[in-house]
Parts: C-alpha cells; structure tokens; sequence
C-alpha cells in the first residue's frame, strides 16, 4: 500500500539544514581567525532567502540566490552543475558544505562540486584550519579516529561538524539582517543531468539474521572477510 501525503508548507518556517549549519560556523570561524570574507550561497528554492539572511546575521559578510530555474530537490548533480556555474564566476579560495541533506542523503554535492571544479576536496570533516595557501582539516574516520590532511587552495570540503557548535543569534540582530541585508542573484544556466537516480519507493529494512562480529587483528579478520564472500560466492580470484 502507497500512502501519499501532501503538506501545506503555507505555515511552516523553513530552516537550514544540520550539516550546512555546522558548515557556516565553521566558515565565520575561518573569518574571525583570518579576517577572510565569507558568502553564503543559496540554491533558489522555498526558504532561501530566509536561510541567507540568517545566514548574514550569524556572520556572512555577503549572500547569494543561485537562480537555476527548476531543479529537482532530489536531483544532487544537476545542483551541483547549478553550484559550480555560480562558483566559477564567484572563485572562493575555499567551498564548505554541509556533508549531507535530507535531499542530498548519500553527500553527492562536495565531491561533485570538486571534481566539476577541478578541486582538492575532503569529507567527513570536523575542523579546519586555514594556512597561508592551503588548510588543514581533520577528516573523521570509523571508530572515532581523525586525519589531519592538507589541501591546496582552492578547494572544496564537506563539513559533519564544526570546530564549536553553531551560534546563538539574538532576535535584535536577526531582525536586523532580515531587515537591512540584501541578497545578490547569480544566473546558472544548467541541464537536468540525464540518468540521474531517482527515489522509488521508502521502506523499513527486513528483519535478517544476526551479525556477526570478527576479532584478531587486521591481517586476521581481513582472511575472516575474505573466507566469508569466497563461501557466499561474492569473492573472484
């Protein structure tokens, strides 16, 4: 059965998403630590130009609607074609975004953007620090370990987190940015991409078997893997 549920969004505030939050914060640290101006950039859609000036009043020093035309919420590489048009004509010495969206599930759009721009790019990320012609990020790993990695500039990173948590916005200010701050407009002539993957269908994973967890070092547990996938047929020598 296909249940099929239709919101009226007339009362309902939009917000910018977790992960691009933390990519902002981390930006305006950049910014207090550098002195370096920092842009917000918005894809045209409902709730932008709310995002963008809270965007201004929590420390962006200028905000920009990329006009696109209609594109798919769904559709992360033809925003990324719309981004990286805009982007090229803007050339920031460094790109944050947030890791993942609740449109952007798989965090398609970072590596996108590097590779449309012909970037350096790094994700998972939870910090970075800005040098004189690069910036050190620390890339989160499974398990909790961390990466200290250089880029060159420019380049492109995905943010999980910021160095500190988002910051607090005082309604004076917010009201003020809503107010008094304008938002540029850039032109990105872009094409749906073609063979894009589409959602259809959500559903709750099927209960299975237990797993099954593998101990011993590295060199052990990876026979243990391979043993497994030979003995499933999954392995080809």
């Amino acid at each position: 059965m296909t249940v099929a549920i239709d919101i009226d969004r007339e009362y309902v505030e939009m917000v910018t998403n977790e992960y691009d939050d933390q990519a902002l914060e981390e930006a305006v640290l950049i910014k207090e630590a550098t002195g370096a101006t920092v842009t917000a950039v918005g894809l045209s859609a409902d709730g932008i130009d709310q995002s963008l000036k809270v965007a201004v009043a929590r420390g962006a020093d200028r905000a920009v609607m990329v006009e696109a035309g209609e594109v798919d919420s769904y559709d992360t590489p033809t925003a990324a074609a719309a981004f990286a048009a805009a982007l090229g004509e803007l050339s920031p010495d460094l790109i944050l975004v947030g890791v993942q969206t609740p449109y952007d599930i798989f965090g398609q759009l970072a590596p996108m953007l590097a590779a449309t721009l012909h970037r350096p790019y790094a994700d998972v990320v939870v910090g970075v620090t800005a040098q004189d012609g690069s910036v050190d990020v620390m890339q989160e790993y499974a398990g909790g370990r961390l990466a200290k990695l250089r880029l060159s500039l420019p380049a492109v990173v995905g943010v999980q987190s910021a160095t500190s948590p988002p910051r607090y916005v005082s309604m004076a200010r917010l009201r003020q940015a809503m107010s008094g701050s304008s938002i540029d407009t850039v032109e990105a002539t872009v094409t749906p991409a073609a063979g894009g993957s589409q959602i259809t269908a959500l559903a709750r994973p099927e209960i299975t078997g237990g797993a099954t967890m593998l101990q011993g070092d590295a060199k052990h547990m990876a026979q243990e893997i391979a043993n497994l996938m030979r003995d499933k047929g999954a392995l080809v020598r």
